[in-house]
């Protein structure tokens, strides 16, 4: 059953330019169309999940999504928004980052069920190593006039830049070399919608025109919008950088903590953006936020919905306990039910100091680890008045000054948690 995809990107509000005709033609019959996703890391990251979810939504709709993986265009380079030349990099790279990127794309769209709108993974280098020069100026580029392309905003926004080189030859043919995929792509594969970000529509539109002139045919445009953030602020970013997809590259703790730090503002926007939620659960959820919006219930739910889908459900759960020991509400046993890289960037920045492991081994009293062995306090005399006014906590749990800190206490087999009342945190490593 083919469901109205423009509609389902306009109530989201991903929606931002479209080709007349496309809706007609969507709703007509099930349709393929592309994305090109940038192969020059092994990861992808946030900024790149309004294109992957426009493809799930294809998908959901009836559809038949293709992910381009720009092995080629990879080489090159895309002006697209950018100030400079990229690095180019070699072919086993591309095709290692090309393997780790359909896995993460295979979180969100079905490669495998043997239904007729099964994604497809495809990589352009695969039919443009084969083209020579020669044969792509003859065949492509005469039907494409150099005003044509001179007039498109990616290249005038280059050229007239401020303060840059200017725009390699390399780069300017680059939207040839992807229009040349749409026109690959429709010929081969039946596809005849290309879609992309709001700064892709001139790429894109070149393709369409390809394909009218070479194969007499009609391909159709699609653009989303560009995700903001309310404070001006860029999305995708964290202090680190970028917040990517792998969690060897950002952890699904500090995934998640991105997400639920989102604005009230952002996060009725983001729901709608980067979940599959129904549009009366949206809705419905939206004005649940609105009631008790101190609640939070749009951001934790989006927190939710998109660190399932990126990582797991299990690690998603492990995020809601780490943040919820960071946050004062839990026990030495949920301490200890944390891995290690959780536990690190839970108390990422905490001052810690390290003590010989056969010291807890042995027993390590409280002004020793409070004072004498870590200068945690200034004096073991404040050390005691801490204790005495039972404002120390070891893994949570109020202690006296004759408590003795053993091997029991150590979170992973290293780390102990000392508090000093509720804002002064330290950690204890056992080496």
């Amino acid at each position: 059953m083919i469901k109205n995809f423009i509609e389902e990107l306009k109530w989201r509000g991903m929606l931002h330019d479209v080709m007349p005709g496309a809706e007609e033609h969507l709703n007509a019959a099930m349709r393929s169309a592309y994305i090109g996703f940038d192969p020059t890391a092994d990861s992808l990251h946030i900024g790149n999940l309004v294109p992957i979810m426009l493809l799930g939504h294809f998908q959901r709709c009836g559809h038949k999504p293709f992910a381009l993986v720009g092995g080629a265009t990879g080489m090159i380079g895309d002006p697209s928004g950018k100030s400079s030349e990229r690095n180019l990099l070699d072919e086993e790279t591309l095709r290692h980052n090309q393997e780790c990127v359909k896995a993460q794309l295979s979180q969100f769209l079905d490669f495998n069920s043997g239904r007729k709108n099964e994604a497809v993974l495809v990589n352009n280098y695969d039919w443009m190593k084969g083209i020579s020069f020669l044969e792509f100026i003859r065949d492509v580029g005469k039907h494409i006039t150099v005003n044509y392309m001179m007039a498109k905003d990616s290249v005038k926004n280059r050229l007239s830049g401020e303060g840059t080189e200017g725009m390699s030859f390399t780069e300017f043919t680059y939207q040839l070399v992807q229009g040349y995929d749409f026109l690959h792509l429709y010929k081969n594969k039946d596809c005849t919608l290309q879609m992309g970000g709001s700064d892709q529509w001139g790429n894109i539109t070149t393709g369409t025109e390809l394909i009218r002139r070479i194969a007499g045919g009609k391909g159709y445009a699609l653009t989303c919008q560009l995700i903001t953030k309310s404070d001006g602020s860029k999305f995708g970013k964290s202090e680190g950088g970028n917040v990517w997809l792998d969690a060897n590259r950002t952890s699904p703790y500090k995934f998640y903590q991105y997400w639920l730090n989102t604005s009230d503002e952002d996060a009725e926007k983001y729901i709608k953006i980067f979940t599959f939620l129904e549009r009366e659960t949206v809705e419905q959820l939206i004005a649940e936020h609105k009631k008790a919006p101190h609640q939070r219930l749009l951001q934790k739910r989006l927190a939710k919905e998109v660190t399932i889908t990126v990582h797991s459900e299990e690690e998603y759960e492990n995020a809601v306990k780490a943040s919820e020991v960071l946050f004062g509400k839990s026990t030495a046993d949920d301490l200890k039910s944390l891995n290690e890289s959780t536990f690190l960037d839970v108390f990422e920045g905490v001052p810690q100091a390290e003590v010989p492991l056969a010291e807890v081994q042995s027993g390590l009293d409280m002004i020793g680890a409070l004072c004498a062995r870590t200068n945690f306090l200034k004096s073991n005399g404040e050390a005691r008045r801490a204790l005495k006014e039972n404002s120390v906590s070891v893994n949570k749990e109020k202690v006296k000054e004759e408590y003795k800190i053993t091997e029991a206490d150590l979170i992973n087999g290293k780390y102990v948690i000392i508090n000093k009342g509720k804002k002064n945190t330290f950690i204890i490593r056992a080496v």
